[in-house]
């Protein structure tokens, strides 16, 4: 994980040594120094959130350094999730002047130093890894929080949470020439050399075989590329609490296999991905910062490709746990290869279940790019999970689990069908779908098809957003 350095600074914000210092504005508020009030009576500096004002002042030791003005909207109003908002506004602002070292005035409230870093360095994300000639701008080396009370823990929770997220997104924006199911496994083989108790196990597709997988490997049999069953396992030896299972769908690319999709925008179809993407950097972070709890990620990982050995409508296939499914719509792969998934967390012991994918066109109609759809057997592990996304910003809304969806499942020739011939309550049909390989767990499944791009928040953008990487992060902390 790389990025600006980042530190915590009790004493006096305008004591800081850095080249470019941020000072919140709250509506209806004065600010201490003279000069800077001047501003904001003349109308130059605005409170309102997004809003960002340049201006001078004298810096210790000679010379001048610049000082931003940012809104933060109505004091009483104001949260993790603005600090967020305006810390990302700041940053942008900053880069656009070629700061190299930033300092952010800490501002009062539970968790707001910890978004200010984490506005910021979701906001200073770029990709450019294929770019022959990169942007050359000045990079903002250093983030400083600074302030009588700041919390130098807090502060580096949100480093790690925020570079972790970066990380997923990095794995997003790769193409799929490179981004494997393989590439993807020697991502979570490095990230456990990095850390005694963190262990990993690689299936490959025999091995899927020989497991009972028939669903997992149905899907992987259409393509060239080998699927790899994708395990780590946190065990560090002060674990507390109930085991926890991460599942993360990583579909590498999604063509929809027989059943295939539109030309328009397929290539977005790299990011089918994201949930095994935010499952596996969430785990490198849970790493780093040593959370005492026990966590499982199971990531199943192919490509859904039409050819001759591709999984056809109307085939039927076996998943591990005995269940047999009718496959009438091979675009609807994601929850083929989730039911072994979460078949094989459950084998792992686990106590309690999150599993996040790219599962469904249907929950960004319903939910746009802001909510990812929660749903859940179990309302007080759902209470823990939206929490933890409240905490972090990467919110949810709970949709509707019900036997009359339930039923909708039921398959003709066989147990199950993954698609109805009914196209209603599609999301919280494969929902229904993905609830009988739990074995009864509690268990939450978050649909991210509208968040994991495409979303407008200003200091994550319209790309890549590794949500569900810090929701994660904090749900673990929140179990040890």
């Amino acid at each position: 994980m790389s990025g600006p350095s980042v530190s915590a600074r009790r004493g006096a914000p305008e004591e800081t040594a850095a080249d470019t210092r941020v000072v919140g504005l709250f509506e209806a508020d004065k600010l201490a120094d003279p000069a800077l009030q001047r501003l904001v009576e003349l109308g130059e500096a605005k409170p309102a959130l997004k809003r960002v004002a340049v201006t001078h002042e004298d810096a210790p030791g000679g010379g001048q350094r610049r000082v931003l003005i940012a809104g933060l909207g109505k004091r009483d109003d104001f949260d993790a999730e603005r600090a967020r908002v305006a810390a990302g506004a700041a940053a942008a602002r900053a880069k656009e002047l070629g700061a190299v070292s930033l300092s952010w005035a800490a501002q009062p409230g539970e968790g707001v130093a910890g978004a200010l870093v984490e506005g910021t360095l979701l906001r200073l994300y770029a990709f450019e890894r294929f770019k022959s000639k990169p942007n050359d701008d000045d990079e903002i080396e250093s983030l400083e929080i600074a302030g009588e009370h700041v919390d130098a823990d807090e502060v580096e929770r949100a480093r790690v949470g925020a570079l972790a997220a970066n990380a997923a997104r990095d794995l997003q924006n790769l193409p799929a020439n490179v981004a494997t199911p393989a590439f993807l496994a020697e991502r979570a083989a490095e990230i456990a050399d990095e850390h005694d108790s963190l262990e990993v196990e690689l299936l490959d597709g025999e091995a899927l075989v020989a497991r009972g997988m028939g669903a997992f490997a149905a899907v992987a049999r259409g393509s060239d590329v080998e699927p790899r069953l994708i395990v780590l396992r946190w065990r560090p030896p002060d674990a507390a609490g109930p085991h926890l299972a991460y599942v993360g769908k990583a579909v590498t690319f999604d063509t929809g296999g027989i059943s295939i999709k539109p030309s328009a925008k397929m290539q977005e179809m790299k990011f089918d991905m994201s949930g095994g993407a935010a499952v596996i950097e969430a785990m490198a972070g849970i790493a780093e910062l040593g959370v005492p709890a026990t966590v499982t990620a199971v990531v199943p990982s192919t490509e859904n490709m039409p050819s001759g050995h591709a999984v056809k409508p109307g085939d039927i296939v076996t998943a591990m746990n005995g269940t047999t499914i009718e496959v009438n719509n091979t675009d609807a792969e994601g929850r083929l290869i989730l039911a072994d998934a979460l078949c094989y967390a459950v084998e792992q012991g686990a106590e309690r279940i999150v599993d996040l994918a790219t599962l469904t066109g249907a929950v960004l109609v319903a939910l746009g790019h802001t909510y990812a759809g929660l749903f859940s057997n179990d309302d007080d592990w759902f209470a823990q999970v939206e929490a933890a996304g409240q905490a972090t910003g990467e919110i949810g809304w709970r949709l509707p689990l019900h036997p009359e969806f339930l039923e909708l499942t039921k398959g003709q020739y066989a147990d199950l069908t993954n698609a109805s011939d009914q196209r209603v309550a599609m999301s919280s049909y494969a929902a229904e779908f993905l609830g009988q390989f739990v074995d009864d767990r509690p268990w939450v499944h978050m649909d991210i098809a509208g968040t994991a791009w495409g979303m407008s928040r200003n200091y994550v953008g319209k790309g890549a957003s590794g949500f569900g990487t810090r929701l994660l992060i904090e749900l673990a902390r929140g179990h040890s």
